[in-house]
């Protein structure tokens, strides 16, 4: 498999603050890492030259771009309804709770018209990708 057959945008609304998005990210990425399958990995482990082992990283390009809630919203929608797309979002209620488990209690308690989205990270074919994300801007703190 090629590595542009793939692709992981991460998604970050632009009201979000560079402290917040850091935040943001490295969930998701937790999230697809444990939820995609093994073909996202390149290689699992590799040694340097001093027989110092070092972790793999994705196979694929990862790259985090900005765009407003409104369009941050829509695109979680679209990539939701790809069944080839895998996709975490990551609503404003996560920095609002302390707990896993307050967590869930708060999103239950809301429909998704209510939710306000901070971020997501939409990983699958690079084609499918693009439909969604190919005209949002590269990230970049202020």
């Amino acid at each position: 498999m090629n590595y542009e057959d793939k692709k992981i945008v991460g998604i970050i609304a632009t009201n979000v603050t560079p402290e917040v998005a850091l935040n943001v990210i490295g969930h998701l990425a937790i999230a697809i890492g444990k939820y995609s399958n093994e073909e996202i990995m390149g290689q699992k482990v590799f040694t340097d030259k001093s027989g110092i082992e070092h972790m793999g990283i994705s196979r694929f390009p990862f790259i985090v771009t900005k765009v407003k809630v409104s369009k941050l919203k829509n695109a979680i929608e679209v990539a939701k309804q790809n069944p080839n797309l895998l996709v975490a979002d990551y609503p404003k209620e996560m920095l609002e709770t302390r707990t896993d488990t307050e967590l869930v209690e708060e999103v239950s308690k809301k429909t998704n018209e209510e939710l306000e989205y901070l971020g997501a990270i939409i990983y699958g074919n690079t084609e499918d990708v693009n439909a969604i994300t190919g005209k949002y801007q590269l990230w970049k703190s202020d």
